[in-house]
């Protein structure tokens, strides 16, 4: 194919929305993961955003692409996909979060893993609970969201109109809090029955003063723990199909909200 017949204004428009797909992909907590090759990523962002260009076209406005425009367009574009790459991962900080808090109290604050999606280092159940939030993410095909919101968003959202004044920042910093509030539900049942452990162990501390509480404590705490922990996971299974279910309607409401 000779790149001279292809107009230069049809090829920003392709950047244009290439951008706003990278955005979108790159928000899927699953298929880009910071271990996967940076090939894979560009290819699968090239052909998406080829096959949304005939969709994304007739929606873009008719303006003259200066440079500082074009470049306005683009940026707008990344940030757009900056806010719902933030959106998608506050379901997946609840669930670490949660892990972390459960790993402390059952006696894991030292047992840290590293994590290669995230390049950081994560206690072991909060490693756990988002391996186990994942495979609840593919096995109701939550990445189908992303891609279907990213045909859907030229409509809500036409290219280069991002409105940022209005109850948007708003509606993310209440979005921001839920993250300490789906903490604390993903850990509470555990929390729960140590808090009652704890209770229990004290009582006979003042009962059995030989006793040592302090040794007994720890294996009694994590055998207690994982047993909870495979209890309730119907229960973390519920939260977050709950959680992926409102999500495609979270990320429409944040596009509604920049018009």
């Amino acid at each position: 194919m000779d790149l001279q017949l292809i107009p230069i204004n049809e090829f920003q428009i392709f950047l244009i929305c290439l951008s706003r797909v990278a955005g979108f992909v790159s928000a899927i907590p699953v298929l880009l993961a910071n271990q996967t090759p940076a090939r894979i990523k560009a290819g699968l962002v090239f052909m998406i955003a080829l096959v949304l260009f005939p969709v994304m076209e007739p929606t873009m406005p008719q303006v003259t692409f200066t440079p500082a425009s074009f470049l306005l367009l683009v940026v707008t574009e990344v940030l757009l996909g900056t806010m719902i790459g933030l959106i998608a991962r506050m379901i997946f900080t609840a669930v670490e979060y949660g892990g972390t808090v459960i790993g402390y109290q059952m006696g894991f604050a030292a047992a840290n893993i590293f994590d290669p999606q995230n390049e950081r280092q994560l206690s072991l159940i909060s490693q756990f609970q988002n391996v186990f939030a994942i495979l609840i993410f593919l096995a109701i095909d939550g990445h189908h969201i992303f891609l279907q919101l990213a045909a859907k968003s030229y409509t809500l959202l036409p290219p280069g109109v991002f409105n940022i004044s209005g109850e948007a920042i708003p509606y993310l910093m209440e979005l921001s809090s839920r993250i300490f509030v789906l903490g604390i539900q993903f850990s509470a049942p555990v929390l729960a029955v140590l808090l009652l452990s704890g209770l229990i162990l004290g009582i006979l501390a003042r009962v059995f003063p030989q006793l040592n509480v302090f040794l007994l404590s720890f294996p009694l705490n994590i055998g207690i723990s994982f047993t909870v922990i495979g209890l309730t996971l119907p229960i973390v299974t519920i939260l977050l199909r709950r959680e992926f279910d409102n999500l495609g309607g979270r990320l429409a409401t944040i596009l509604q909200m920049l018009n």
